[in-house]
């Protein structure tokens, strides 16, 4: 699972900013289930930031996020990104080793349409628009 959020920064709070997004994380990091993390800044837009995580699944991510020291401490600058979408099904992954993942969903068939803890099994589309 991958999570992008974005944060916009007035230009003279940058160094303050990477100071909270970088301790936060750090406290993500320390969590059950992270597997890498990246903080970067817009290079067309200097006041435009993102953190990026990746995590080994949506319920890792969601515990995290459950841990005090993340809600006291990350939360509040997490807080700050901007409202869109940020939760990302990882379906292609490429390294120095080449493909890790094929294109394959992990998502029930019936994800779009039905409650939190409802979804049927995973179905395996290849041929993803």
């Amino acid at each position: 699972m991958l999570v992008v959020t974005r944060h916009h920064v007035p230009a003279g709070d940058g160094p303050r900013f990477l100071r909270e997004i970088t301790g936060a994380l750090d406290l993500l990091a320390a969590c059950t289930g992270f597997v890498s993390g990246r903080v970067g800044r817009s290079t067309d837009d200097p006041t435009l930031w993102s953190l990026t995580t990746e995590w080994q699944s949506v319920g890792a991510y969601r515990r995290a996020l459950s841990d005090w020291d993340v809600k006291l401490h990350a939360v509040p600058v997490l807080s700050t990104a901007l409202d869109e979408p940020s939760a990302y099904e990882t379906l292609v992954t490429r390294g120095m080793g080449g493909p890790v993942l094929d294109g394959r969903t992990a998502l029930a068939a019936d994800a779009g349409s039905v409650s939190l803890g409802e979804a049927a099994a995973p179905t395996v589309d290849t041929d993803l628009p």
